[in-house]
């Protein structure tokens, strides 16, 4: 089975079974499962600001278990700087958490599934995947 990553949009969905997780069935199925550090770091901010309970918290902790997390690392941190910097000079803007998971799939050559793939469209060399047409 191939590994996908799995923008934070996406797994929103699947965690709080969204219908629009049901959409992306097709995309996932047969694939092992990813996602970047930052989508980790994203989901607890969710959780903080929202006043997530104990038992909420911990069931966002039993899901992200299921999925393999990707870690920063030196190589990963260069193909943010190098796609913020190539993306600044073309007068292209990415919000950083976009850029971390961009980042991610290019560094680690994974497909990225996405329910926001405007977000990633002028990431050269990103193969994006979505329900949804840019």
């Amino acid at each position: 089975m191939s590994l996908v990553l799995l923008d934070t949009n996406v797994v929103s969905y699947l965690f709080k079974g969204d219908t629009r997780s049901a959409a992306y069935a097709s995309l996932l199925q047969s694939h092992r499962l990813a996602i970047s550090f930052m989508t980790v770091a994203e989901l607890f901010e969710w959780a903080i600001t929202r006043k997530w309970g104990q038992t909420r918290l911990m069931r966002l902790e039993q899901t992200l278990a299921t999925y393999i997390i990707i870690p920063a690392d030196v190589e990963l941190c260069r193909h943010w700087g190098g796609l913020r910097a190539q993306l600044q000079a073309a007068g292209r803007t990415i919000a950083p958490q976009d850029a971390w998971i961009g980042a991610t799939a290019l560094r680690h050559q994974l497909p990225l599934i996405t329910h926001n793939p405007s977000d990633f469209q002028h990431i050269v060399g990103l193969e994006v995947r979505s329900i949804i047409q840019p």
